[in-house]
């Protein structure tokens, strides 16, 4: 039987998660105490966003969702809180953009601009996805359901098997590698209990009355080699990836996990331990 193992929450695109034991669904990815799934990101001075593929220091900034703000610890620095009243008073509005899209969102004012600035040493500002805004993922892929998401790479949520894992890491340890824990790959949602790679094949998963559909292979970018705990570079799986996981669908990208789309069950609690139902696409 499937299970859900583990639930993720990235308040902030390409800073540290929060593993949590439940969570609420929403349209546009996982929620906890109002806080959503990449409602936050840092951008340079010109709105183009940051990412750990540049600056991997940014695995080391922590959040803390509390009652009514989002605390954000690094190492050498002060807590940072951030309201999670929207907009905050006196917020400016403004352009960003990420990757191919140009969005509305809430500047988090200067004290967070010089302290996101300090930690990643470069001129850095935090905003938050506008109230007002909206941001769909590719028509392309969701097959014409209008699938919103705010600042995740271009889709609400990422699913990924615990037997991909092994199976990538017996690989790594008999090339005379370590093994790499989950959180290398940054999925939202974790299933234990199907086959390795099984995930690339699910025309959708149940969770109580919630129905996700997987749409899209996530291509990976040198993220994985970056350690989620020290923030430093290491050996990258893509060289031992390479060898099995591209995918001609989409440009022959190495693959890890799949995006998927919220087609039912907007408001439905998930629990780590849940039974997940399986639908196969074939």
């Amino acid at each position: 039987m499937a299970i859900l193992s583990e639930l993720v929450l990235y308040p902030i695109k390409s800073c540290a998660g929060i593993s949590v034991p439940e969570v609420t669904l929403t349209r546009v990815g996982l929620a906890l105490d109002g806080v959503r799934d990449r409602e936050w990101m840092v951008v340079d001075n010109n709105g183009f966003c940051l990412t750990q593929r540049e600056y991997p220091r940014m695995a080391l900034i922590m959040p803390q969702v509390r009652a009514d703000s989002l605390a954000l610890s690094a190492p050498g620095m002060p807590v940072l809180e951030i309201a999670l009243v929207q907009p905050n008073a006196g917020a400016a509005t403004r352009e960003v953009h990420i990757w191919d899209d140009s969005v509305l969102a809430d500047d988090c004012g200067d004290a967070a601009a010089a302290w996101f600035s300090e930690v990643l040493g470069v001129a850095s500002r935090l905003v938050r996805f506008h109230a007002g805004a909206t941001r769909l993922a590719s028509a392309k892929w969701t097959g014409g359901v209008d699938a919103p998401t705010q600042f995740a790479d271009g889709y609400p949520v990422l699913v990924a098997g615990t037997a991909s894992l092994a199976d990538l890491n017996e690989k790594l340890v008999a090339a005379g590698r370590s093994p790499l824990p989950m959180n290398r790959f940054r999925p939202n949602l974790v299933i234990d209990g199907i086959d390795a790679f099984e995930e690339d094949y699910v025309d959708s998963f149940g969770l109580g009355a919630a129905v996700l559909k997987p749409v899209k292979p996530c291509g990976r970018c040198p993220m994985p080699s970056i350690d989620q705990a020290s923030g430093e570079r290491g050996p990258d799986p893509l060289d031992i990836m390479q060898a099995y996981r591209r995918k001609a669908q989409v440009g022959d990208e190495i693959c890890f996990g799949m995006n998927a789309i919220v087609i039912e069950g907007e408001g439905e609690r998930l629990f780590v331990g849940q039974a997940v139902s399986v639908a196969l696409a074939f």
